[in-house]
């Protein structure tokens, strides 16, 4: 059976490495930092800034090895080479976020049953630290973080963590003239109820791409009725559409011509069926299978 495939030319937006290198490294430093403010200041709230600021490490690294891979070339044993590595690493990233979310309610839960005594002088400056650290470091990806959901997955982890830094920052203050200890445990509650939100939106995106599901914007049906606008054109059916990364939206179908037309005929059919995926549904990767009169389910959507 004959095929047609191609691609529409779009301008990509570049997504800057050294970016996230320098976030890697900054976000290393205030991790240690944190670590021992925490441990000498008995913060939890500083300890679980200073483990958020861990998976931040953790997701930046997972962010720069996908952006990485995904650059590389397609190849025989590879026909789509590593482009959905991000998405493996944006699903990773959002995991990371729930279990330590967790993680942080657990042991805070504990600590409001049982406060202690914390050294809130440190807990202001390492905080501070934190905001200014995770700020800048989220600032540098925010260009990003609109146009590659592997970046925005990196950018959420810094943002989070720098509103963490921030209820930190409110506690430490709380602790030092009021002397409510039990803010540390409540701070600590907010910043994890905020990173289960964030992370299951991630993971719910991340999850629908590897699926293949259908992106929420596109419509079926509204795919049919414009196509089958098109002179020449019987019915379009056995329809395929997906994300194979942020970059590339994929469509495949077969189209059932209304006469035996000639290949260059053909051609031109498609030209204008691509035209119409590409200007109205941002469908920018086609792979059209021609027929005429050919024996087979007819459905929109058919199940092999």
């Amino acid at each position: 059976m004959m095929h047609s495939h191609s691609h529409v030319h779009i301008h990509k937006h570049e997504v800057k490495g050294k970016n996230l290198l320098f976030s890697i490294v900054l976000n290393v430093i205030i991790t240690v930092a944190q670590v021992v403010g925490g441990i000498v200041s008995g913060s939890l709230a500083l300890i679980s800034d200073a483990l958020h600021n861990f998976s931040d490490v953790l997701s930046l690294v997972f962010t720069y090895i996908a952006h990485k891979l995904s650059r590389k070339k397609a190849s025989i044993n590879q026909t789509f080479g590593f482009k959905r590595a991000e998405l493996i690493a944006a699903f990773i990233n959002s995991m990371t976020l729930i279990v330590v979310a967790i993680y942080l309610i657990i042991e805070a839960t504990q600590r409001f049953l049982h406060p202690e005594p914390i050294g809130s002088t440190l807990v202001i400056w390492m905080s501070i630290l934190g905001i200014a650290a995770n700020g800048f470091s989220a600032l540098l990806l925010k260009g990003d973080a609109d146009k590659n959901l592997n970046m925005k997955s990196a950018y959420l982890h810094l943002f989070t963590d720098m509103m963490a830094s921030v209820a930190v920052l409110i506690g430490g203050l709380l602790m030092k003239y009021f002397s409510w200890f039990w803010v540390d445990s409540v701070m600590t509650l907010i910043i994890a109820v905020y990173l289960i939100i964030v992370g299951v939106d991630l993971l719910k995106s991340s999850t629908k791409m590897l699926m293949l599901f259908t992106p929420a914007h596109i419509d079926i049906k509204e795919i049919v009725r414009e196509v089958h606008k098109i002179p020449g054109v019987n019915k379009l059916h056995h329809i395929h559409v997906w994300h194979l990364n942020d970059e590339e939206l994929h469509l495949e179908a077969h189209l059932d011509c209304q006469q035996d037309i000639k290949m260059s005929e053909f051609n031109a059919l498609l030209h204008e069926v691509e035209q119409v995926l590409f200007h109205k549904f941002h469908i920018n990767h086609i792979n059209i299978q021609p027929e005429y009169n050919k024996e087979d389910p007819k459905d929109y959507i058919v199940q092999d």
